[in-house]
């Protein structure tokens, strides 16, 4: 036994520790070549380029701060775009966490037939955006759309929908919201819900509390994690909408649905200034990363981890 302990190579000497580094860098190696390539290598060359004119074609001109004094003081769209991204977001992030929830509350209930409508709530998710948008344009034509065809049957004239200026963002909503209310956010939400411990409940019952109480004071606390996590997210997702507006409005109509991520492909692929658009896109990155640094500030104040301490905020109210 003492032979065998000399022999072995212990833990913290330089041989072992630069063995199992080695070791270590081998099996995440595909990893870090594949970040270095596609993530990393783009990202400080986009960085470079937002400060160049750039077509493609010719090489990159250097230009200094020029683009970004373009997108702040002379390119009217982008303000705009910004606007109609942050109000899409607002609605988006508002009705689809709320829609989430409230699909994952009914369909977290045993009973029958639960299954099946569990997998009828996923099925527009798994379905290709491309389709569910063409799909919407035919719902929403305002003359042949079966829509507005089942709102004259009970006396409503509808609305021009993805035709009109005040409809097309809430019909672009609509849209997003078909897919994602029952899709990976339904099912995250129905994870969190099944996780919370039923005796809970039923000490809670035992103290005369109603469904309302039990929800707001046992059921949104212990899931306010997996909130703040889809809030993220799907604030991260609203903000980089494109697709929808690109294949059913064509960033119209009169631009109302001419949004940032919209207005950043025309410049860099219609009109070759891949120099402007390398300088919105960091743009809109530190956006991003602003809104997500205010979220994870703002959850000390209502996300509450019941596996470990109450943050500082619950803290505060006890």
């Amino acid at each position: 036994m003492a032979t065998v302990a000399r022999s072995a190579p212990r833990p913290g000497t330089s041989r072992f520790a630069r063995r199992e580094a080695m070791e270590g860098l081998l099996y995440i190696s595909p990893f870090l070549l594949g970040f270095l390539v596609f993530t990393a290598y783009p990202m400080i060359a986009s960085f470079y380029l937002s400060f160049t004119k750039y077509n493609i074609i010719t090489a990159p001109t250097w230009i200094g701060l020029e683009n970004y004094q373009e997108a702040f003081f002379q390119d009217a769209q982008f303000w705009t775009s910004l606007q109609r991204t942050l109000f899409f977001a607002l609605l988006n992030v508002t009705l689809g966490v709320a829609g989430s929830l409230g699909a994952a509350l009914l369909l977290s209930k045993s009973y029958p037939g639960t299954t099946t409508f569990r997998t009828f709530f996923f099925l527009p998710s798994i379905t290709p955006i491309i389709a569910s948008a063409l799909l919407w344009v035919w719902i929403f034509q305002p003359t042949i759309g079966v829509l507005n065809y089942l709102l004259s049957l009970v006396g409503i004239e509808g609305p021009a929908w993805l035709q009109s200026g005040s409809w097309a963002i809430p019909s672009v909503t609509i849209i997003s919201l078909w897919g994602a209310i029952g899709g990976s956010r339904m099912i995250i939400f129905l994870a969190a819900l099944q996780s919370v411990p039923q005796e809970m409940y039923e000490a809670a019952e035992i103290d005369g509390a109603g469904a309302l109480r039990k929800f707001w004071h046992i059921t949104l606390p212990l899931i306010s994690p997996t909130m703040f996590f889809n809030v993220v997210l799907t604030i991260i997702g609203s903000l980089s909408v494109f697709s929808l507006a690109y294949i059913a409005t064509n960033g119209g109509p009169n631009y109302a649905t001419y949004f940032y991520v919209y207005h950043l492909f025309k410049n860099a692929f219609e009109f070759s200034r891949m120099g402007y658009a390398a300088a919105m896109a960091w743009v809109f990155f530190l956006i991003v990363l602003v809104l997500t640094a205010i979220q994870f500030k703002l959850s000390n104040r209502w996300v509450f981890y019941a596996g470990g301490e109450a943050n500082e905020g619950a803290n505060d109210d006890q």
